[in-house]
Formats: structure tokens, sequence, C-alpha cells
């Protein structure tokens, strides 16, 4: 390649998700500070600027609760522990004050992200995080939504079903306004060890509305990527029959990265997510180098499929000789595997 530091043109982040031979493995959402990270390394974190970022993303928040429902809202803790819907019989208040995706003015941001992007010749993501589980229990909180699939079947479908009309709301509005070549979302299905809920739980709730998002971008010829961490290896069938093209990120230490990428491998790609938790942080440098050349052999099949990605924010407390050691070695190793 003329240019090894360049990103990618558009069409060769498409080749690697379409598993169509591309030039190199993408670089997608590797260089992705989480909490307190930035802050801590300020302009150090410049030394990383040379590597490049071979997708654009633009994210957007569909919800404002705190504005648009009627009654007090508590914004304070974590998301799985509030309880935005306290009440079932407030559900059609609840829904009446969904957002109209027609009045939203975020657009304008997305589209001109979009424009830069085209004009640049990059692939470019839009979305939001949050789509049927993570989103029901930002609503309800954690425990109450674990109960509501067996005490209140109904009413969750109710729910699921204004949600599911809300987003394809906005998806068809930035198919009708802007270009986007991917569209990133985010459900964590999975805690360390398995699902938080059964695959029936998952198939009879969530799928048919994922089946209904994966619809309408193929017909569009949109790529779905999906975040979930976790262990999501009971349900991976289900996410490549609903249309999700990339998963993210086959989490480390709770997913058999080898068994997923042979049973899966032909049926979607995928955004593998580096271990933030405990090989970035811990490991040597020369180890997590090994570490990136694993995840390249494991999935990277011979026409391709494969992203590379940090697992999830990078930790404070993660050396930075570790970032740089995985960058390289994703970058250089990444086009070498492709170009022998």
């Amino acid at each position: 390649m003329a240019d090894l530091y360049a990103p990618l043109p558009r069409e060769e982040v498409r080749r690697a998700v379409e598993r169509r031979h591309p030039a190199r493995i993408p670089l997608v959402m590797a260089k992705w500070w989480g909490e307190g990270f930035e802050a801590l390394h300020g302009k150090a974190l410049e030394r990383f600027d040379k590597y490049p970022q071979d997708a654009v993303l633009a994210l957007i928040e569909p919800f404002d609760f705190a504005k648009s429902l009627p009654w007090e809202v508590n914004q304070g803790g974590a998301i799985d522990s509030r309880c935005l819907l306290p009440d079932w019989d407030r559900l059609d208040e609840f829904i009446a004050c969904l957002p109209d995706p027609e009045k939203d003015p975020q657009f304008e941001q997305a589209a001109q992200a979009a424009e830069q992007a085209r004009g640049e010749d990059r692939y470019f993501l839009f979305g939001w995080w949050r789509l049927f589980f993570e989103r029901p229990w930002e609503i309800r909180g954690m425990l109450n939504l674990l109960t509501d699939y067996a005490r209140h079947p109904q009413q969750v479908h109710r729910l699921y079903e204004a949600l599911c009309d809300t987003y394809l709301g906005y998806l068809r509005r930035a198919l009708r306004e802007f270009p986007f070549d991917g569209f990133w979302t985010s459900d964590d299905l999975g805690h360390q060890r398995q699902l938080f809920i059964s695959p029936q739980t998952f198939r009879t709730f969530l799928k048919p509305r994922y089946a209904r998002i994966g619809a309408l971008l193929q017909e569009h010829g949109v790529h779905w990527w999906l975040h979930s961490c976790g262990n999501n290896t009971l349900i991976m069938g289900d996410l490549a029959d609903v249309g999700v093209n990339v998963f993210h990120p086959v989490q480390k230490h709770t997913m058999d990265e080898r068994a997923i990428a042979a049973a899966y491998g032909g049926r979607m790609s995928f955004l593998a997510g580096f271990d933030v938790q405990q090989t970035l942080r811990t490991a040597s440098p020369q180890e997590v180098r090994r570490e990136v050349r694993f995840l390249v052999d494991t999935f990277d099949r011979p026409e391709g499929g494969l992203c590379l990605a940090a697992g999830n924010g990078i930790l404070p407390g993660t050396p930075l000789e570790n970032v740089e050691a995985f960058l390289e070695e994703a970058l250089l190793y990444g086009t070498r595997k492709r170009n022998p």
C-alpha cells in the first residue's frame, strides 16, 4: 500500500465487512479512550495520531427523558439502577412521550459528519447506544425488567413495539437525508458467564424487533454493527439470522474466540475487541503483540471478515507502551497478513 498509515478508502472497509478480500484489516474504534483515560494523559495521546481510524462514527442520543416525561426523573446512578417508568399503568403516557424522529435537531450534525466522510472517501457509521435490552433496562431498571418478561409480558411487548417504531423512524429519516454505510448500536446482552436472559426470552421479546431493524438495513445495503459485551454464545446464530453483519467485541474470557470464528465466520464479520480488562492493562508489550496476532489469525478468513478494535474503553492505568503495541501490531500485522 502506498501509505500504510493513511485511513482506508470507504470501499476497502466495505470489502472487509462483506468478506471481499480487503487490502488490510481495518481499525475501527481502536483508539477508544475510556472514562478518565484522555483526561489523565492529555497531549501524550497525540503520539497515537499517526494510527488511522478507518471509519467515521457519528452517534446521537434519541431520548432525553428528563425533558420529555411529565413526571420527575432521577438521572443519578448507573443506568441499570434507574426506573424511568415506575408503574406500567403509565405506559401509554410514556409511549406518547417517545421522541419524534422528524423533529430531532441532531440530524443536522450527523449530516455534516456524513458529508465530510463522503468527501474524504471514508466509511461512515451512524447510530446510537442502547437498543432493545439496554434501553429497556434504563427505562424499567435491571431488576424490574428481568421480572417483567415473566410478570408483564404484554406490557413489555407494547414497549418494545413502540421503541422499535421509534428506531425505525430514526433510521428511515437518516436513510433519506444522508448516506451512511453502517448502523452502530449496542445491547450488552451477556455478563461474564452467560446471557442475562434465556435464549427463549431473547427470541420471544427481542429477536422479532431485531429482525425489523435488520430487514430495513438490508433493504438499503447498510451494514449492522452490534456491540454486546459478555457471553453471547447461545444467540450468535440468532444475531446472524436477523442480519447483524459485524459483531463486537467477542469478549475475552467470556466467549471461545476460535469456536465463534469457526461457527459463525461464514455468516457475519467481527470487530474483534482487544481485551482491555486484563491483557492491555497488565501484560507486557510483547504479550500484547502476541494477542493481536492471535485475534488476526483467529478471525481473519482468506476473504476477510475482520476489523480490529479495543474491546471497550481503554482504562486509566493502562500503560501507553501497551496501547502503542496494540495499535502498531494491529496495523502492521493486519497488513502483512493480507499481503503475504
